[in-house]
């Protein structure tokens, strides 16, 4: 799986793509074709050259090399058809040359800023200034790229003779003549170029997709920098201490609520999560989605500390899986994803994150599913992260609760906007089979209906009610 698959199922991988300051259209395909990488020993390796990136950014000596080779980045085209071109003996035209003689030009140019910076072994790229070399006969030294006169000693003569005759509106079949010498010998220098590039093909394309890395790499670096991010450690476990989704908490500076990192230990089986309504379960599933992401495609995580595990995927089932263009319900639509999680994870080792499962059928048949899907996942090889709020389950597995609204805060006017400040969004293991029951008391602060309120109260306090709950 790459990132271009992985930002379809999580939003919040796509605000971090998205906050990238990539450089080059180059860059961007390099980040989304990014694989989910499952071996140690890889990450290891691409965690070790975000560091030194990072080493490199911030070495005060340096900048001005670091400046030089953002410049270089910017400048870069993806020229990757014309690459393809000249790797199977296509004559290149004029443009194709000047992409191919810019591309060496800027290459060279960032090698130097590389080898200042101390990033040669990290983002080695070859020297291709024989190229360069090739396409500027007349040694300008700048990028600018046009068939020269010295390619030809035909073209010098027959150049100046047809401006001449432009410039005096002269024989115009003579023009054309000249016009027509001028682009077979032009055609013909483009054949040879052509020919005495092509060896070049292969470092070329190297030295394409190495400057298209450093982008990625640079745009990693920056953003480890700039958001505090912190380098995971492969672990047999999942522990993250201050964990905190990107999304929400930039959202929360912005409008000035408080946010609330979270401290969560996960294991292989499954773990349910309980909590009243907007305690912040869907986000934990989401922030440990999107953290695990980022870790296997080589960032540095939104966590003060983190120990990871390494799986094969990330499987999910959050939010409003309605597809009405199939003619699929919510439950419908929900409960064929969780049956394909199922079934993988027989055979792939996952971060499996569902959030209340069958919440949208009845919940006798609702809450048997959820007990059917635990059973089934606990003995499985992948890590499981199940919120639910049905309570009673019996199931043999882990069970956090998120601690939900604080003591002593009875008498505190609470509003829809500063509710988050009397929520405590950390978690704490839970033995008991009860859930919170929050949901009239969240109802009445969001300032519903005072009738519809009282009513449902006197409904919960109906025996006849508790048993319905209960069942």
């Amino acid at each position: 799986m790459k990132i271009k698959e992985l930002i379809k199922q999580d939003a919040g991988f796509q605000y971090i793509v998205d906050s990238m300051e990539l450089m080059s259209s180059a860059g961007r395909r390099t980040m989304l074709n990014c694989e989910f990488c499952t071996d140690a020993n890889d990450l290891e390796g691409e965690w070790n050259r975000l560091q030194a990136a990072i080493d490199a950014t911030q070495n005060t000596d340096t900048k001005r090399s670091y400046t030089d080779l953002r410049h270089c980045l910017m400048q870069l085209h993806d020229l990757q058809g014309t690459l393809a071109a000249l790797a199977s003996h296509t004559t290149l035209n004029e443009v194709e040359l000047f992409e191919i003689k810019s591309l060496s030009h800027i290459s060279t140019a960032a090698t130097h800023a590389i080898e200042a910076m101390g990033l040669s072994p990290t983002l080695p790229l070859p020297d291709t200034r024989e190229v360069f070399a090739l396409l500027d006969p007349d040694h300008t030294g700048i990028a600018n790229f046009y068939i020269y006169d010295s390619y030809d000693e035909r073209l010098a003569p027959l150049r100046r003779e047809l401006k001449a005759l432009q410039e005096r509106d002269g024989d115009a079949g003579r023009i054309s003549q000249l016009l027509a010498e001028q682009s077979d010998i032009q055609n013909r220098v483009c054949t040879t170029l052509s020919d005495q590039l092509h060896p070049w093909a292969s470092a070329l394309t190297t030295t394409l997709e190495q400057m298209a890395y450093a982008d990625f790499l640079l745009a990693k670096a920056e953003l480890a920098l700039r958001w505090n991010l912190t380098r995971p450690r492969i672990a047999e476990s999942i522990r993250y201490q201050g964990l905190w989704n990107p999304r929400l908490k930039h959202r929360n500076e912005e409008l000035g609520l408080r946010y609330q990192p979270v401290d969560i230990a996960l294991t292989r089986g499954v773990c349910l999560i309980t909590g009243a309504n907007m305690a912040g379960k869907t986000v934990l599933l989401k922030s440990v989605g999107t953290a695990q992401a980022m870790a296997q495609c080589g960032f540095y995580i939104p966590a003060e500390s983190a120990d990871t595990m390494i799986f094969e995927s990330i499987a999910t089932s959050i939010g409003d899986d309605q597809d009405e263009m199939n003619g699929l319900s919510s439950y419908a639509s929900e409960i064929i994803k969780i049956s394909d999680i199922v079934r993988r994870s027989r055979e792939e080792r996952m971060l499996v994150l569902i959030d209340e499962p069958a919440r949208t059928t009845n919940p006798v048949e609702g809450k048997a599913l959820v007990q059917s899907i635990i059973t089934l996942m606990e003995p499985m090889t992948s890590t499981t992260l199940i919120t639910t709020h049905y309570g009673q389950l019996g199931s043999p597995c882990r069970k956090l609760r998120v601690k939900g609204f604080v003591e002593g805060m009875e008498n505190v006017p609470l509003t829809p906007q500063n509710i988050n400040r009397f929520i405590d969004y950390s978690l704490t293991d839970d033995t008991s089979e009860e859930v919170p029951h929050e949901a009239l008391r969240i109802a009445t602060i969001l300032g519903c209906d005072s009738e519809l309120i009282t009513l449902a109260g006197k409904k919960l306090e109906n025996p006849d009610c508790q048993k319905i709950e209960q069942t």
